[in-house]
């Protein structure tokens, strides 16, 4: 069972000092820098086995050899549904933690290999695949990883143009792709309780973390202002891994949101934060369902009154 916690004192919570995760096994995605190896090392050193789950498994096997406690690597690439598929087929053993935490950020106009608009597909077509596929070797939680950015410029999802074709800017799909992400958390959660399970859907932001993840900017002012933010005012990766680690390990409600405590969310300990009103839509959030599932051709695989153990 995950460590009760007072969800109003987090002031003390370090990745040092999570509760015993011997025996269980968890998969983070893009596992192999910033937030996500930050990720992997605090819960391999609480006894998980991890599961580095990366695109470029060179990088990955680099990135395992610094993390202390149980690794493995393997592929994956999100922005390939058959890759995604791959993985999943491949998975055999209980999963207690999935962190669906790759993502890229505001990229020029790419496209995936399955022709998905680049930051939609792979920060929530990829993850969504991920944990359908995943889902029946699940027995925790799954914490996907958003950002603030849900909130930018009053973001919605484009239902009549996911891809932007029409209207494309790399700060507007990536607004879109987090907003996404949040309502997939609410949905997953309620298709996770009318099913009986006992798994827990769950979602965090780093705040203002000094990560690579801003390299891929499309903007060249941008990313010079980016690299001025990461030297001076943002947090660094280990800060920005606590809340992930928060929802992963802690005592907290289904279809929770947990972001850093300061000013505006942008550094601090760990804590329940809000979210737009587009997030908390559930209507939307169903829309999106169905329209994921006829996208990546995966689909909702738990049967109702099936129940399994909590982390």
């Amino acid at each position: 069972m995950a460590e009760k916690t007072d969800l109003q004192s987090n002031e003390n919570f370090r990745a040092d000092r999570l509760p015993d995760l011997s025996g269980r096994t968890a998969v983070v995605t893009g596992a192999n820098s910033g937030i996500g190896l930050t990720t992997a090392d605090a819960l391999a050193r609480a006894g998980a086995h991890v599961v580095l789950a990366v695109r470029d498994t060179e990088r990955g096997r680099a990135a395992a050899a610094t993390v202390r406690g149980s690794t493995e690597v393997r592929r994956l690439d999100l922005a390939d549904l058959s890759s995604v598929r791959a993985f999943a087929e491949a998975w055999r053993e209980p999963l207690h933690l999935l962190v669906n935490n790759a993502g890229v950020m505001m990229l020029p106009r790419q496209r995936t290999k399955d022709g998905f608009e680049m930051q939609f597909g792979t920060n929530h077509l990829g993850h969504f695949a991920l944990t359908n596929l995943l889902l029946p070797h699940v027995t925790g939680r799954v914490v996907t990883v958003s950002s603030g950015a849900h909130r930018w410029g009053r973001a919605r999802i484009e239902f009549d143009d996911l891809d932007l074709t029409s209207r494309y800017t790399p700060q507007r799909a990536y607004a879109q792709s987090k907003l996404a992400n949040l309502l997939f958390t609410l949905e997953l959660q309620r298709r996770l309780t009318a099913s009986g399970s006992t798994v827990r859907a769950l979602a965090a932001h780093p705040g203002y973390a000094a990560t690579n993840l801003q390299n891929g900017t499309a903007n060249p002012v941008a990313r010079a202002l980016l690299r001025v933010g990461n030297r001076f005012f943002a947090q660094d990766d280990r800060a920005g891994a606590l809340p992930t680690l928060y929802a992963a390990t802690q005592d907290l409600p289904g279809a929770s949101y947990v972001g850093p405590d300061g000013f505006g969310e942008m550094r601090g300990g760990p804590t329940l934060v809000g979210r737009s009103r587009a997030a908390g839509d559930p209507l939307t959030a169903r829309r999106l369902w169905t329209v994921s599932e006829e996208l990546t051709g995966t689909r909702y695989p738990l049967p109702s009154g099936e129940h399994q153990d909590a982390v």
